[in-house]
C-alpha cells in the first residue's frame, strides 16, 4: 500500500488556453476535482511536485487546500501527457472518502520461472480490482512458476492483498506461456513466407491486368 502523498492545491481563477499555458509556465498544472456529488472544483497543483507522485500507480493525494479551509483525498483519474515534452498538461481528479472502496486500475508483476524452452509473452499489464481507496495496493502478482508450453496464467490465478476483489473478468489471459522458437525453425518461417510471396507475385504476373482495369 502506498503512502498518502500530500500536494497544495489553489484555486483556479483563470480559464482558457491561454490561461492553462501561463500556469504551465509559472511551474503549475491545472486540474479538476469531482466526485461525491460536489460540483466541480478547478485547481492550480505544483507541476513538479505532481509529475513526482503521479510516478506511482494510483497515487492517494491529500490536497492541502492554500485558503487552509479544508483538504481533500482524491485519486488522479484522468492525466493528460504533452506527447512531445512529457509534461503533465491537466489531471482529473476524483475524491474519496475514508473507508470507501473504489474500482481501480492494479498493475500486475510477473513473478517466477517458467519451464526450460518456454516463450513467456505478457497479454494484459493491469488488473481492475475493487480496494478499500486508503489501501490500494501498488501492483498484483501472477506466478509463472514452473508453467509449461501451452499453459495460460489467467486473471483468477492472481495473488490479491487481503480486502481487495477482483473486477476483471476471471478467465481472462494475464500471460501466455508458449514453446520456445529455435532459431532453425525462425529462419525456415522466415523462408517459406518468402517463398509464398515469390510465388503470389509470379502468379499476379502470369495473370496480367484484370480486364476492368483502366475502365472505370
Amino acid at each position: 500500500m502506498a503512502d498518502t502523498i500530500k500536494l497544495l492545491a489553489a484555486k483556479r481563477e483563470e480559464f482558457g488556453k491561454g490561461a492553462s499555458r501561463r500556469a504551465r509556465r509559472a511551474g503549475k498544472v491545472p486540474a479538476v476535482l469531482y466526485g461525491h456529488g460536489t460540483d466541480p472544483e478547478h485547481l492550480l497543483l505544483e507541476a513538479h511536485a505532481t509529475m513526482l507522485a503521479l510516478r506511482n500507480a494510483n497515487a492517494l493525494l491529500e490536497l492541502e487546500n492554500a485558503e487552509g479551509t479544508r483538504n481533500e483525498l482524491a485519486l488522479p483519474k484522468d492525466i493528460q501527457v504533452h506527447p512531445v515534452s512529457r509534461e503533465i498538461e491537466h489531471v482529473d481528479l476524483i475524491i474519496v472518502k475514508r473507508g470507501e472502496k473504489v474500482e481501480v486500475e492494479i498493475p500486475v508483476h510477473i513473478v517466477g520461472e517458467a519451464a526450460p524452452g518456454t516463450l513467456v509473452s505478457p497479454e494484459i499489464t493491469t488488473l481492475l480490482l475493487e480496494a478499500d481507496a486508503l489501501k490500494l495496493p501498488e501492483f498484483v502478482e501472477v506466478s509463472i512458476e514452473g508453467r509449461e508450453a501451452g499453459e495460460h496464467v489467467h486473471a483468477s490465478d492472481a495473488v490479491l492483498p487481503k480486502g481487495a476483489t477482483l473486477v476483471s473478468d476471471p478467465e481472462t489471459m494475464v500471460v501466455n506461456v508458449s514453446a520456445e522458437i529455435s532459431e532453425a525453425q525462425l529462419e525456415a518461417e522466415l523462408e517459406s513466407d518468402a517463398v509464398e510471396g515469390d510465388v503470389v507475385a509470379a502468379t499476379q504476373e502470369d495473370e496480367g491486368p484484370s480486364e476492368t482495369a483502366g475502365k472505370e
